[in-house]
C-alpha cells in the first residue's frame, strides 16, 4: 500500500476504530487549519502548522522507517520532549502499523534502558547522542535494537562520541529524513485490535510494567471524553505534560485530533506561566502539582498584607458558594445568594479576573488529573472562576474512567463514568472497571495479567464509593496504613493535607506496624532559613535538620494542618529535609507519584531513629 493510500478515510469520526484513521480522517476534515503551534528559538517566536503541513512532515518519518523493513507490529521506542518531532514520530509508526513506546525524556537512564530491553524496541529516537550514550552506560543488551536516530548529535566533536556502542547505527534526524525521501515505502495499517501503544506504568513498587493498549481501547476513550467535553476548532489546548503519560497522551493530544482543535506545546514547566499568557489556552489538561504551585505563590505574596489576605478569603468563599448553587449541591435562601451577588460584582474584578488572566483569561475547562486534587485547592480555582473539572483514570484504562463536566461538577468527586465504561465496588471497597478502553494485559506478563482482573473487571487498586453515580476515592488498597495498634490510615490524604501549607513542597507518611504515624517533609528553602534563624541554628549544616527544637516546631505545624483527621492519624514525628524527591534520584515516578519504597529505603535510618526515641 502506498503511503497516500496507507488509511481509508472514515466519513464521520463514530466509525473511525484505529490511531491512523483518526489523524488521516481530521487531515481530509480540516486540511489547512492550525493543528500545532511550537516556539521556535531562534525567530523568537511562535511558529503553526496546519494539518496537511503536519501530514506532509509524518510522511518523511514513515519513509524513514522503511530501510529496516519492520515487521509489523514491531515496537518502536520514542524518547522525545513534546513537540512536532513527537507527534510525527507517533503518527509514522501508528501509520505502518508498528507500536509506540513512549517514554519520559526525564525517566533515568537506568529506567528507560530496561523498557528498551523489556519491549524488544527495534528502534529508538531521542533528544541527544549523549542522551543515547547515558542509556548504553547502563550496559544492559539490547539485541533487537537496531536503529537509533536522535535531534541533535551534541558528542559529536567530543572525545565521548568514540565511547558510542558501535553495534548500533546512531544518525542525526536532518540525515536520517534526508537519506529515505526518495523511497516510495508500502506500509500495512493497523486494524482496531492491534497495539496502539505499548506504556510502561510508573513502577511505584517495582520494575515498570508494559501496558498493551489497543487501537479500540484508545479510540473508544477518545470518543467518550469527546462527548463529555465537548472540544470545538476554535479550541487551543496548551500542552506541558510528557506524551509519554496516557492522560496526555488521549486527553492532550489524540483529542484534539478528534476536535480538530490547536495543540500548542509549552516551552517547559518553568516557562509555563508565560506560556499560559501567551496562548492564552481555552483547554488545559494538568496534573494537581500545576495548581499547587500557582496557590503557593499567592498563598507567599498574601503573607505579606492581612487585607489582601482577607479580601482573597472573601473572594473564595463568596465564590464557592455562587459555583456550590450553579452545581446544585448548596440550597440556600434567596437573601444570601443576592449577598453573594452584590459581594461578587466588587471582588471578581478586584481578585477573581487576576488569577484567571493568569491562565490566559479564556480557560472554559482545565481537566485535572493523574493524583487528588486537595479540597482546599479545589475550592480556590472554582470558587475564583477556573473551571477545573477532576477525573479518574488510569494506564490500564487509557486512561480515562470517570471525570466531571463542566455543567456536571461535583468536586469531591472524580464524576461519573464515561460513555460505555461500566464501574462497581469489589471486595474491600476496590473500585473496579470494565469497558472498551480496558487493556489488553501486560506485556509479557501473563500472571500478572490474570491477578488484575476479576470476572472481566479491571481490578484498580484504589477504594471508591459510588453515590448518585459519582465515583469519590478513598484511597490505594495497598497504600492504606495499618498501624502495630490496628487503626488504619490513607497516607494520600494526609499528604495533600500537609501540602496545603507552601513551607511544605513534599510530604511522605509512614507507619506501618509502628505505634503511630510520622512523615517526611521536603521544606521550603525560604521557610527553613526563617525558621532556623529563629531557633539560632545554622541553616546551611545539614544536621540542624536534625535539631529536636526545629522538628517539634514542624510536627506542630503540621498537626495544625491534620487537625480534621483521627488523633491516630496526625503525625507525631517529622523527618525535615530540603532535598527534593525528583524522577532522577528514583524517589517519584515520571507521573509525580511517590515511589513509596524507595522513599522508605532512603529514609530507613531516620525512620528508626524515629521509633527509637
Amino acid at each position: 500500500m502506498s503511503i497516500s493510500a496507507q488509511t481509508t478515510i472514515s466519513p464521520d469520526l463514530s466509525t473511525v476504530q484505529t490511531l491512523a484513521e483518526l489523524f488521516a480522517w481530521r487531515v481530509a476534515q480540516t486540511p489547512d487549519a492550525e493543528a500545532y503551534r511550537q516556539f521556535d528559538d531562534v525567530q523568537g517566536l511562535w511558529i503553526s502548522y496546519s494539518w496537511q503541513q503536519t501530514r506532509e512532515r509524518m510522511q518523511g518519518f514513515i519513509k524513514g522507517l522503511s530501510p529496516l523493513a519492520l515487521e509489523h507490529g514491531s515496537r518502536v521506542a520514542i524518547l522525545l520532549p513534546n513537540g512536532l518531532h513527537a507527534v510525527c514520530m507517533d503518527q509514522a509508526v501508528q501509520a505502518c502499523g508498528f507500536v509506540p513506546v513512549p517514554m519520559h525524556a526525564l525517566d533515568n537512564p537506568a529506567s528507560i534502558a530496561y523498557i528498551l530491553s523489556d519491549s524488544d524496541a527495534a528502534f529508538l529516537i531521542a533528544a541527544t547522542d549523549k542522551q543515547w550514550k547515558e542509556i548504553a552506560d547502563v550496559g544492559l543488551e539490547l539485541p533487537a535494537l537496531r536503529q537509533i536516530v536522535v535531534l541533535e548529535k551534541v558528542l559529536e566533536k567530543t572525545q565521548e562520541a568514540a565511547a558510542l556502542p558501535a553495534r548500533v547505527a546512531v544518525m542525526q534526524i536532518d540525515e536520517w529524513l534526508a537519506g529515505a525521501a526518495h523511497l516510495q515505502p508500502a506500509v500495512k495499517a493497523p486494524v482496531a485490535d492491534d497495539l496502539a501503544a505499548l506504556v510502561y506504568t510508573s513502577g511505584t513498587t517495582g520494575k515498570p510494567k508494559g501496558v498493551m493498549l489497543t487501537h479500540t481501547n484508545v479510540v473508544s476513550n477518545v470518543k467518550a471524553v469527546v462527548h463529555r467535553v465537548s472540544p470545538v476548532i476554535s479550541d487551543v489546548f496548551l500542552s506541558f505534560l510528557p506524551l509519554s503519560h496516557t492522560f496526555e497522551r488521549t486527553a492532550g493530544y489524540y483529542l484534539p485530533v478528534a476536535a480538530g482543535a490547536c495543540v500548542a506545546f509549552s516551552r517547559s514547566v518553568k516557562q509555563l506561566p508565560q506560556d499560559l499568557l501567551e496562548v492564552r489556552p481555552t483547554i488545559l489538561i494538568s496534573v494537581p502539582r500545576i495548581y499547587e504551585r500557582v496557590y503557593g505563590v499567592i498563598q507567599t505574596k498574601l503573607s505579606a498584607s492581612k487585607l489582601q489576605a482577607n479580601l482573597f478569603n472573601l473572594a473564595i468563599a463568596t465564590g464557592w458558594r455562587r459555583f456550590s448553587r450553579e452545581q446544585g449541591l448548596l440550597k440556600g435562601d434567596g437573601m444570601t445568594a443576592l449577598l453573594d451577588g452584590l459581594r461578587w460584582l466588587v471582588l471578581e474584578p478586584l481578585i477573581a479576573s487576576k488569577l484567571k488572566n493568569q491562565f490566559g483569561g479564556r480557560l472554559r475547562v482545565a481537566v485535572s488529573g493523574g493524583a487528588a486534587l486537595s479540597q482546599t485547592i479545589s475550592q480556590c480555582f472554582l470558587g475564583l472562576g477556573i473551571p477545573i473539572v477532576q477525573g479518574y483514570g488510569m494506564t490500564e484504562t487509557a486512561p480515562v474512567v470517570s471525570f466531571n463536566a463542566p455543567d456536571d461538577n461535583d468536586p469531591a468527586t472524580v464524576g461519573r463514568a464515561v460513555e460505555n465504561v461500566e464501574v462497581r465496588i469489589g471486595e474491600n471497597a476496590e473500585l473496579q472497571v470494565r469497558g472498551p478502553n480496558v487493556m489488553r494485559g501486560y506485556w509479557k506478563r501473563e500472571e500478572d495479567t490474570v491477578k488484575t482482573f476479576i470476572d472481566g473487571w479491571l481490578r484498580t487498586g484504589d477504594q471508591a464509593s459510588i453515590v448518585d453515580g459519582r465515583v469519590r476515592i478513598l484511597g490505594r488498597v495497598k497504600e492504606i496504613i495499618v498501624t502495630s495498634t490496628g487503626e488504619k490510615i490513607a497516607p494520600v490524604d494526609l499528604e495533600l493535607a500537609i501540602m496545603n501549607d507552601v513551607v511544605f513542597e513534599q510530604a511522605y507518611a509512614f507507619g506501618e506496624n509502628s505505634p503511630f504515624i510520622a512523615c517526611a517533609v521536603v521544606l521550603s528553602r525560604a521557610y527553613w532559613l526563617e525558621l532556623s534563624s529563629s531557633l539560632g541554628l545554622n541553616p546551611d549544616d545539614t544536621a540542624s535538620l536534625k535539631s529536636p527544637q526545629a522538628q517539634k516546631v514542624v510536627v506542630q505545624r503540621i498537626k495544625a494542618l491534620t487537625k480534621n483527621f483521627p488523633y491516630y492519624a496526625q503525625p507525631r514525628a517529622a523527618i525535615l529535609t530540603l532535598e527534593p524527591w525528583t524522577v532522577e534520584n528514583t524517589l517519584i515516578t515520571p507521573t509525580l507519584k511517590l515511589k513509596r519504597n524507595n522513599l522508605l529505603a532512603h529514609f530507613s535510618g531516620d525512620i528508626k531513629a524515629v521509633y527509637n526515641r
